[in-house]
């Protein structure tokens, strides 16, 4: 649906445009102008006396491209302006094929929704004529071209980021700068350059601005904080994350945007779910997937089924292994959509969580076995994808995992599976070493002690070897942490070693 905010004088004209076009007032409304406060959402015109205002597109549904300031109100150009909104580009095409400046842009919105190649001229010689919107409007929309398109010829991040900088200098308003500094943002956060997108977020938010620039920039401000986030979680920035998300949430709420609320949400589910907020955690997720649901989108549908399997899991992992069930339902939903071929990281980390998770699933002692089976297949997939050389952190993380997991099956007539263990432990430790995963390396430390006493020995030289192997270790978490659980444990096995040498003498 598409709304048109006309002054008095033009909405009858306007309107007998809209009835000659067949079935056109089936979706399009007409207005007084004096009814846009009400407007919601972002699909809607602006006719004035002798011209049509695109207003600024501050949703994340079509590409955030600018259009020319002042296009001349007439019915070639209004009909190729709601056939645009409408996404009938055919039809905008021939509305606009006498309005070279406006088939161009709808052209290039067309090819960046579309992945189509477009080319980007960063010729500048002819603007020294130019109004400032006009210079602005040139760098914001080479910036969009380079950041968000397939362009014709390589562009790296120092010349996009030199292309929003440069629009962002031109802006002729403190809204148009926001828009700009929303996306430059954007791309700031996906290369990692969290302070400096931080700053620019701060800067653009203090200005005077709209609400709708308001609540964007915030709602990626919360995604910069969101990232910078780390074990130990630092408790004022994850307060200010649950502050700010809660703001944009209703915001997004109100405007009934109900594609952002849904994102929202499952964000908000993660948040809840590290501070350990888990029914808050479950009530957003549950709400996402209804809303994704209802709107038919079957990727995000599955993205929010796999982070519900997460929360699951999480829970699980903490040692209510009920949750165990309900995550793996879940994942097996969101692998209906997400599969290697179109989305390998994600298939591979939820056939790593599905290996933990058919290792400890409550079941049967018959059943034991079929489960250990298609854990150990379910890892295999994981390490297939997370090798060594690509994903060594991930890869290392597994094979903690799968020794984990290893220790748990049943008897194999095959083969020690404790021993099977140590050498996945191994290969994990040869990864986290002491300089770069203290914290995940003494982890590792304690699971290899712990699986060592129930291996089966072949002979008293092995068993002595393995004996100092575990009292180094033992000593070696001792050095790696402050963490009151872990250096208990570490001391656990100590005393037991101490013992055992005492009985041996």
């Amino acid at each position: 649906m598409l709304t048109i905010f006309a002054t008095t004088d033009q909405t009858s004209k306007i309107q007998s445009i809209i009835d000659s076009e067949f079935r056109l007032n089936e979706v399009v409304t007409v207005k007084g102008q004096q009814h846009l406060m009400d407007a919601l959402g972002f699909n809607y015109l602006i006719v004035n006396e002798d011209e049509i205002k695109i207003p600024l597109n501050w949703s994340n549904d079509i590409p955030p491209y600018l259009f020319e300031d002042d296009i001349k109100f007439n019915e070639n150009n209004l009909l190729a302006l709601i056939y645009f909104k409408l996404e009938n580009y055919e039809r905008a095409y021939e509305c606009a094929e006498d309005n070279a400046t406006l088939l161009t842009d709808i052209d290039a919105v067309n090819c960046l929704q579309h992945g189509i190649s477009v080319n980007i001229d960063t010729e500048i010689s002819a603007f020294d004529s130019f109004q400032q919107f006009s210079i602005y409007r040139h760098w914001h929309n080479i910036a969009i071209k380079a950041y968000y398109g397939e362009t014709l010829s390589f562009i790296n991040v120092y010349q996009t980021k030199s292309f929003y900088q440069k629009a962002i200098d031109s802006a002729p308003n403190d809204e148009l700068r926001a828009f700009t500094a929303k996306h430059y943002a954007s791309l700031l956060l996906d290369v990692n350059e969290l302070e400096t997108a931080e700053r620019l977020l701060n800067e653009s938010i203090k200005r005077a601005i709209s609400d709708d620039a308001k609540y964007e920039l915030k709602n990626v401000q919360y995604a910069v904080w969101l990232k910078q986030l780390g074990i130990p979680y630092d408790q004022t920035l994850l307060n200010n994350i649950k502050t700010t998300l809660w703001e944009v949430l209703k915001h997004y709420e109100r405007q009934q945007n109900h594609l952002q609320t849904a994102l929202l949400l499952i964000d908000a589910a993660y948040v809840a779910n590290i501070s350990e907020s888990f029914a808050e955690a479950l009530g957003y997720i549950n709400r996402a997937i209804d809303i994704l649901r209802n709107e038919d989108i079957p990727e995000l549908l599955a993205n929010a089924q796999y982070r519900k399997g997460v929360l699951f899991y999480t829970w699980a992992q903490s040692g209510n292994t009920q949750f165990y069930k309900p995550a793996m339902e879940a994942y097996q939903e969101a692998l209906k959509v997400f599969s290697y071929d179109n989305a390998p990281d994600i298939f591979a980390e939820i056939q790593h969580h599905l290996g933990v998770i058919y290792s400890e699933i409550p079941d049967e002692i018959k059943k034991k076995s079929l489960w250990a089976a298609v854990s150990v297949s379910s890892f295999h997939q994981a390490l297939n994808h997370f090798t060594r050389e690509t994903h060594p952190f991930e890869y290392a993380m597994i094979c903690n995992s799968y020794g984990n997991a290893l220790t748990k099956y049943p008897p194999s007539v095959k083969g020690d599976n404790f021993a099977k263990a140590l050498g996945y432990y191994r290969q994990s430790l040869e990864i986290r070493t002491a300089d770069e995963y203290p914290y995940e390396r003494a982890l590792t430390l304690l699971n290899f002690i712990e699986a060592c006493w129930f291996v089966n020995h072949e002979n008293e030289l092995q068993e002595q070897l393995l004996f100092d192997e575990m009292m180094a270790k033992a000593h070696e978490v001792e050095l790696l942490t402050t963490d009151e659980k872990l250096l208990a444990e570490a001391q656990r096995h100590l005393n037991k070693i101490h013992e055992l040498s005492k009985i041996l003498a």
